[in-house]
């Protein structure tokens, strides 16, 4: 049998996803001990008791000035803001791309201006953003909105060119109006596309979030992580980095299984 058409079972399959994970870590305790043991006060690599001191401290320590959990109250202000935006890219990327993919005088009108939207560099925005709506929630929400807005609606427009024209011609046949074959029709297909084009997003969302939390902010993982460079405190800083990554990870995987759940025909369609 060809190697291509050779697949492994679960239990490989979950083996082979941890042997890179495994191998990052030795790589990372094997530079972390070699640095230590030319300067024992390198703080470039800090040894792994060096890293469950720093959580314990700012995730399970209340803070000795303020009294909040640092990490938490830094969770808690990033995850609203991007939620916030999420929720707002979702449903101007619908309803936009929904009316792109079908009205062809709403695809002349708007899709050439949602494709020079998408070249321009949201963080050269930011300061315009700043000096308009202030240094408040208000301008960080808008910055995520605006760097993954434009791409759910290409997304979600692309998708919707891409169901069949048969199955609108059956349903105008059958007396359906414009508004009836979007909502009847289309709507209920774009939705797991637009599930999977919020996941895609997910990623530049923090990215964004983050940029605009060092740069105008009181809380906040992406605060706290520049806040942190300063001291060159990569005890604080690497855990940040990789709480961030497991609330990315934990939102991509609970929007797959409302995929799942939602529509399990799609899934099954895209096997």
């Amino acid at each position: 049998m060809r190697l291509m058409n050779r697949r492994p079972s679960r239990g490989a399959a979950l083996a082979l996803a941890l042997i890179p994970f495994a191998m990052l870590l030795i790589a990372y305790a094997v530079g972390s001990e070699m640095r230590l043991a030319a300067n024992p006060n390198d703080k470039l690599l800090p040894a792994a008791n060096t890293i469950v001191e720093a959580v314990t401290r700012i995730a399970l320590t209340p803070d000795p000035r303020s009294g909040d959990y640092l990490m938490l109250v830094d969770t808690q202000a990033s995850l609203s803001r991007l939620l916030a935006a999420l929720a707002i890219a979702t449903a101007i990327g619908l309803a936009f791309g929904l009316l792109i993919g079908l009205v062809p005088f709403a695809r002349a009108l708007l899709a050439p201006l949602v494709a020079v939207v998408c070249m321009i560099p949201p963080l050269a925005v930011l300061p315009i953003l700043f000096i308009v709506m202030g240094l408040g929630e208000a301008s960080k929400i808008a910055l995520i909105a605006i760097g993954i807005t434009p791409f759910i609606i290409r997304d979600i427009a692309l998708r919707a060119e891409e169901i069949p024209a048969e199955q609108l011609i059956k349903a105008q046949t059958l007396g359906a109006s414009t508004w009836q074959v979007a909502v009847r029709v289309m709507l209920p297909q774009l939705l797991p596309r637009l599930i999977d084009a919020v996941r895609f997003s997910i990623g530049p969302a923090f990215l964004f979030l983050i940029a605009a939390e060092a740069i105008a902010s009181e809380s906040g993982l992406g605060y706290r992580i520049f806040l942190m460079r300063r001291y060159l405190a990569m005890d604080v800083i690497l855990p940040y980095v990789a709480w961030i990554t497991l609330l990315a990870f934990l939102m991509d995987a609970g929007l797959r299984l409302l995929q799942r759940r939602a529509f399990p025909w799609f899934g099954e369609r895209a096997r």
